[in-house]
């Protein structure tokens, strides 16, 4: 029986993009991260800026593009440099995950608190805990995940760990803390889980991923600082897909690279943007924007990536890449593995 050794090259194939920079409506302001709920439905968390507070929201739409509804807004309460921190809306939103009964997730570093809504957006509820480093206690948390119980990890990135709750927000366990040693975190901020219930830590500061089991016992690391293959300039999220392979946002770098299970260089994507549908409905509403578009310089830097900030997978192996700077999100399909040696 003969095995292959290893897999050395993962080929993605670009599908389309989604999005368009809006305050409301269809569009989006800031996407910083996006999960994927039923249907095709997506659920594209927007951060907006502290000078347009009313971008911030959760907006909803399908893979294909079409608009649903959004809900948790940053309403401004004065003024439109004032934001809303009543329960129910978001400040600095930074990750959403949705469980498997369809409740909404949503962490913000401002507030130090994961709120929760249903699928529908409504607010259901909220851990804020005291700021601080005790059990239970979040300091600017980011990545958010669920595993098959429906636990929610989240990544408390102030605090230099990953802490396990439950569905309700009750604290369970919790393992890291601050250093670059095996184990060890530097402002951590992505997270994903994998279908054995491996979890995986975009390990930020010190540009690598790790992994752990789900007790949080270290299993491997890989990537260091720089922009060659394997390399990262600040790792902002990390996602699985069912087959292991491992997709890194290397925000600074502009790109996104993939691994083997065994963390192994695979590949990347810099960027093959093309403008979406709801640009072009917005391009054909005003005519002269294309005209203005044919005349600018430059306009080639648009397919790149520019500043990634998450990535997401789904079970039909489509990777969605959310670029805030753009207002958009670049949707790939992956097509094939290549083995090294000869396959079983």
């Amino acid at each position: 029986m003969v095995t292959a050794t290893r897999i050395s090259h993962v080929q993605l194939q670009y599908s389309h993009t989604i999005g368009r920079g809006e305050q409301f409506g269809p569009g989006f302001t800031y996407p910083i991260h996006v999960a994927r709920g039923e249907d095709d439905l997506m659920y594209v968390l927007c951060r907006s800026s502290e000078y347009r507070p009313e971008g911030t929201r959760i907006a909803v739409c399908t893979v294909d593009e079409e608009y649903v509804n959004a809900f948790a807004r940053g309403v401004p309460q004065q003024g439109p440099h004032e934001y809303n921190f009543e329960d129910g809306s978001l400040v600095w939103p930074v990750n959403v995950a949705i469980s498997s009964n369809g409740t909404v997730y949503v962490s913000d570093e401002w507030l130090h608190r994961i709120s929760m809504f249903t699928r529908d957006g409504e607010f259901i509820g909220k851990w804020d805990e005291n700021v601080g480093s005790g059990d239970g206690q979040l300091d600017r948390p980011s990545g958010l995940a669920i595993d098959a119980d429906d636990n929610v990890w989240v990544v408390d990135g102030n605090n230099h760990r990953v802490q396990k709750f439950t569905p309700d927000g009750q604290f369970l366990a919790r393992f890291g803390g601050q250093g670059s040693g095996d184990g060890e975190l530097d402002s951590p901020w992505g997270i994903d889980i994998d279908s054995q219930g491996n979890i995986y830590i975009a390990d930020w500061r010190n540009d690598r991923i790790q992994k752990f089991t789900s007790d949080g016992r270290f299993l491997m690391k890989f990537g260091s600082s720089g922009s060659g293959d394997g390399e990262f300039n600040r790792p902002a999220d990390v996602a699985v897909d069912k087959d292991g392979i491992i997709y890194v946002a290397d925000w600074l770098n502009n790109r996104l690279q993939f691994f083997d299970p065994d963390g192994n260089f695979c590949g990347e994507k810099t960027g093959e943007a093309t403008v979406s549908k709801w640009g072009k409905d917005k391009l054909d509403a005003n005519p002269e924007m294309w005209e203005e578009r044919e005349r600018a310089p430059g306009l080639e830097r648009e397919r790149e990536f520019w500043a990634p900030t998450g990535v997401a997978v789904d079970e039909d192996n489509r990777i969605f890449v959310c670029e805030g700077p753009r207002n958009r999100i670049q949707v790939y399909q992956k097509q094939a593995l290549t083995f090294m040696g000869p396959r079983l």
